[in-house]
């Protein structure tokens, strides 16, 4: 109850430094700035991976934030919705923006075929077999959930659900069945 206090006041006070930035004081500017950059920045950061670029970024956010103040009111958002969306949505403008390396082709003929050769393709199928072979060794649920955890990329959850077992029972399936594998491959 008393962080849901917390919560309105704190939400009430941005709304306040918005209405009062929509009106160009620049004291409001610089409390809004302290209360939300820190939380507006990890928005840029998680979006557009580059610290130097994120900087950057919140600096334009607080620009159009001081520009667009006055749109607030007729958002029908929280205050802090509102400045993530104006955050976020530069974020991916940056991102777009991004032009692609210019590679000079020259350059691009000494760079190697990534895909694997003749020699690495025989292993691998070898190395394949086996682990189908020792997956063969398994029981029936334990060797799908084996496959949909880590060959289909399903989740714990999806599988506990799917094999009708709780969610530790799951992760003791595969932990046992992963140590099986590893015994097996040993061999």
């Amino acid at each position: 109850m008393a962080l849901r206090r917390v919560h309105r006041a704190m939400t009430q006070d941005i709304t306040k430094l918005i209405v009062r930035v929509s009106m160009k004081d620049r004291a409001a500017f610089d409390a809004l700035y302290r209360a939300t950059s820190a939380k507006l920045f990890g928005v840029c950061l998680r979006i557009v991976n580059n610290r130097g670029e994120s900087e950057e970024a919140l600096q334009e956010i607080f620009i159009k934030i001081w520009t667009k103040a006055d749109r607030f009111a007729v958002s029908d958002l929280s205050p802090m919705s509102w400045l993530i969306a104006i955050a976020r949505n530069h974020a991916i403008d940056v991102i777009r923006a991004r032009k692609p390396a210019a590679t000079d082709i020259v350059a691009a003929l000494d760079v190697a075929d990534p895909a694997p050769g003749p020699e690495a393709l025989t292993v691998a199928g070898g190395e394949r077999e086996r682990i189908y072979g020792c997956l063969g060794e398994l029981e029936t649920d334990r060797a799908a959930a084996v496959r949909g955890a880590y060959i289909e990329g399903d989740s714990y959850t999806e599988l506990a659900e799917r094999f009708d077992v709780p969610l530790n029972t799951m992760r003791t399936w595969l932990r046992r069945s992963l140590m099986k594998l590893k015994e097996c491959l040993e061999r």
